[in-house]
């Protein structure tokens, strides 16, 4: 089977998006090259490569942007040389590896496909509750009461973090985990209203959620900025209240998603090619 072969399965496989014109697409390599292995990553970083090379594997699906910008473009844009870059593209055709990014189309799935496998790999899928507020990208779990200090100490386990930022009381009981996605401005829902009148975005539609009786007490997001929905938690804490963030991270949030594509993509392939999951593993060091 053909590298391509295997992408094509994997597009029939996902949601049609017709007429799709985004990241998602070829990064490296040769598309019509005979797939000897396939490896699902979360970001094709050069880690990942040396693996997916020792493995025998020359195709990496990966969820996230392989030359360090927001449009991952296949080849570096910027004004300048770049040796980085240069040294990573020369490792992937040393190495024979075609890279594919699988990002817009398995967030298209209802429920969404990278979100799935978080809530199946935190051994949460039992307590997760459908979306009664309507807010996109929002995933309530009802947990077993626990602390916040418990929380964050299974998160790192179960995420193999080197460590967790986290904003809260340790020895707080809490119960109700909201997983949530990005808190950059103008994210995942239209800003409304100006000076004079009510206000909404994405945060705000979050706070409300957990300003609501019995509503959310850890937020777990994914990329952040601190002066709204996390200013609002660190007051609620200093007022006594349960409430709590789990800073993860983007990528360790997300990294469970590309393990879960290593379950369901062996059965496209009936079997033919191996399919391994590589971490990428915890961006940040602590000490």
């Amino acid at each position: 089977m053909k590298n391509k072969e295997v992408i094509e399965k994997i597009l029939h496989y996902h949601p049609s998006m017709a007429g799709y014109e985004g990241c998602d697409g070829y990064k490296s390599g040769n598309p019509g090259a005979e797939c000897t292995g396939v490896v699902c990553a979360l970001v094709p970083t050069v880690e990942v490569i040396r693996k997916a090379a020792a493995l025998g594997a020359n195709l990496i699906i990966t969820h996230e942007p392989i030359y360090y910008m927001t449009p991952d473009f296949p080849q570096w844009r910027g004004p300048f040389e770049n040796r980085v870059y240069e040294e990573k593209r020369a490792i992937l055709q040393e190495k024979g590896i075609t890279v594919w990014r699988d990002h817009d189309h398995i967030h298209v799935h209802q429920p969404d496909g990278i979100f799935t496998g978080v809530l199946k790999y935190l051994g949460w899928e039992d307590y997760y509750r459908p979306d009664t507020a309507g807010i996109p990208m929002f995933y309530l779990c009802h947990l077993p009461e626990t602390t916040v200090g418990e929380l964050r100490q299974y998160l790192m386990e179960k995420l193999h973090l080197n460590g967790l930022r986290y904003i809260g009381d340790p020895g707080a009981k809490v119960s109700r985990v909201g997983l949530c996605a990005h808190l950059y401005p103008g994210g995942f829902c239209p800003q409304q209203g100006g000076d004079s009148e009510v206000y909404a975005d994405y945060a705000t539609l979050l706070i409300g959620e957990m300003e609501k009786e019995n509503g959310i007490e850890v937020l777990i997001p994914g990329e952040i900025i601190e002066w709204d929905i996390l200013s609002y938690i660190r007051d609620a804490v200093a007022m006594g209240k349960n409430k709590a963030c789990m800073n993860i991270g983007h990528f360790n949030l997300e990294e469970l998603g590309m393990r879960y594509m290593a379950d369901w993509l062996p059965g496209l392939l009936d079997g033919t090619l191996p399919v391994t999951y590589v971490p990428t593993g915890d961006i940040f060091q602590y000490e």
